[in-house]
């Protein structure tokens, strides 16, 4: 028998930390992409001996400390959360989650935290080259400490390189080369980052277009915005290969996220990509509901992304959750069978150890490894509670893909009118580029709403459901924590902004 679970502990625990990864991401991708920014500017000051270029860094690198004081903040309770509300996931992987994160602590942060320090404080204390050095190197760290929590998320997204130990119910980590060189490890990381860059950009664009607007710092707005616009436009270029790739990956790894991105039910050969559309948000797997109230789709174009065939079949919610023989996809029902084989045979196996019955424990864990793919399916009450949530994560894709087909123009379009030199007369780009600041936000956000929400409900892709990775909780408990960090960060948030808006009104130093 499956022990019962308490779903309104476990739905509690994942609001907390969703809320507290949102807030986090808040700052992450503006030190991610402002970062390089600043190594750029420094370098054009080292090059050129200008001293209105060390003014510029100067000025948004006051702004990128600010960021990144409170991006640590929220990223270290973030981490700690593991601990608290998801022990049984922490127990069960720990061994290969704790890898990457000890890594990230060890070698990335203390690289950036080291100089750090050298790039604050170190302007008329080291050379002009060390000090440059030091910019790059802590625009290197910042990525790099990035590139280590990618590689674990891209693990839970497509567990690789480890076995279970039947013995202690673990993960044990057999292969790190596998985890750091996975497709969906560096997909993560190449997409989340080039998706930073841009944002880092727009932040420097908006607040460059405020100052062009109150007529204030007129020259250091234009180079900023020439920089940055340049540094968006390719990294537009880099999240627009990435995002495909994801998809792709998405199609191979994790179909159902694919099809629920997409609202697909039914499995279609030349499937459509839906340009635009409104979902019936009544409609639920197995019915025989229309899944949408309205939509334009883009024939061919799904299959393509898909699976580089345009005219080839992608399976849909009903493919991947009732099976479809005729196309060779294995549903949740039938797996679920298989993984309560290995879920009634890993207890037989404990059993028999315990009894000194080796001839049975070895005959159970035979079975158990037949059946091991499939063990989280196990745990699931019902083939259903396989999909996400669809309307959630189909109109938070579409949002981050138009979003990010807008933002890009709008660097093309800095560039043009700042070449043109008529940057400061544009007074509608200049107010478009103040909203774009929050635009790249939100699609940034959206973007992980879509790579969170779209595996559930697994915290291991296949293995491991979040019901099962929960600690043992009450509600109450954990509602009163979720609302502490509301407050918590809700506060640093406000503070963030406060500090930022005061030291933009204040402006670079004159002198």
């Amino acid at each position: 028998m499956l022990e019962q679970i308490d779903l309104t502990m476990v739905n509690w625990a994942r609001a907390q930390f969703a809320l507290t990864a949102m807030y986090h991401w808040i700052f992450v991708p503006l030190t991610l992409g402002l970062s390089f920014l600043l190594a750029f500017y420094e370098t054009l000051y080292y090059k050129t001996g200008n001293e209105e270029w060390k003014r510029i860094t100067k000025f948004w690198m006051g702004l990128f400390g600010i960021n990144f004081a409170i991006g640590v903040a929220t990223g270290i309770i973030l981490e700690f959360e593991f601990g608290t509300n998801w022990s049984n996931y922490s127990w069960m992987v720990g061994d290969i989650f704790g890898a990457p994160l000890a890594i990230e602590g060890i070698f990335a942060f203390f690289l950036e935290a080291t100089f750090f320090a050298v790039m604050f404080f170190g302007w008329d204390r080291v050379s002009k080259r060390f000090h440059l050095v030091a910019t790059w190197m802590v625009a290197i760290g910042s990525n790099l400490s990035a590139l280590w929590i990618l590689v674990a998320n891209g693990w839970m997204q497509r567990p690789v390189g480890m076995t279970f130990n039947p013995d202690f119910a673990r993960f044990e980590m057999r292969d790190i080369a596998a985890l750091i060189f996975s497709p969906v490890a560096i997909g993560k990381f190449t997409h989340a980052t080039s998706s930073s860059f841009l944002l880092g950009s727009l932040f420097v664009i908006g607040i460059s277009s405020w100052y062009l607007l109150k007529g204030r710092h007129l020259e250091m707005a234009r180079k900023s915005i020439i920089v940055a616009a340049v540094f968006g436009l390719v990294s537009s270029a880099l999240v627009g290969f990435t995002g495909d790739e994801s998809a792709y990956s998405n199609a191979r790894y994790q179909p159902m996220k694919l099809a629920a991105f997409e609202g697909l039910y039914d499995g279609e050969t030349s499937a459509g990509l839906v340009a635009m559309g409104v979902m019936n948000h009544d409609k639920k797997p197995g019915d025989n509901q229309d899944a949408f109230l309205f939509e334009v789709k883009v024939p061919g174009a799904l299959s393509l992304l898909a699976n580089r065939e345009a005219g080839s079949f992608v399976p849909g919610i009903n493919d991947l959750v009732y099976g479809n023989d005729s196309h060779g996809v294995i549903g949740v029902k039938e797996r679920m069978g298989r993984g309560r084989i290995a879920v009634n045979q890993l207890a037989v196996y404990k059993a028999a150890k315990k009894a000194g019955d080796d001839a049975g424990a070895q005959a159970a864990l035979a079975v158990f490894k037949e059946h091991e793919a499939d063990l989280g399916f196990g745990y699931l009450s019902s083939p259903e509670e396989a999909v996400p949530p669809v309307p959630l994560v189909f109109y938070s894709f579409h949002i981050m893909v138009v979003l990010g087909t807008l933002l890009p123009v709008i660097c093309l379009l800095f560039i043009f009118y700042t070449y043109k030199n008529t940057i400061a007369e544009q007074k509608w780009l200049l107010g478009l580029g103040m909203i774009s600041v929050f635009l790249a936000h939100l699609a940034s956000q959206t973007g992980w709403v879509v790579a969170e929400v779209g595996r559930q409900p697994w915290a291991i892709q296949n293995l491991l459901p979040v019901s099962v990775a929960r600690s043992n909780l009450t509600t109450g408990t954990v509602q009163t924590t979720f609302f502490m960090f509301l407050a918590l960060f809700t506060i640093l948030l406000i503070a963030e902004v406060k500090i930022m808006l005061k030291q933009i009104n204040i402006g670079p130093e004159e002198n």
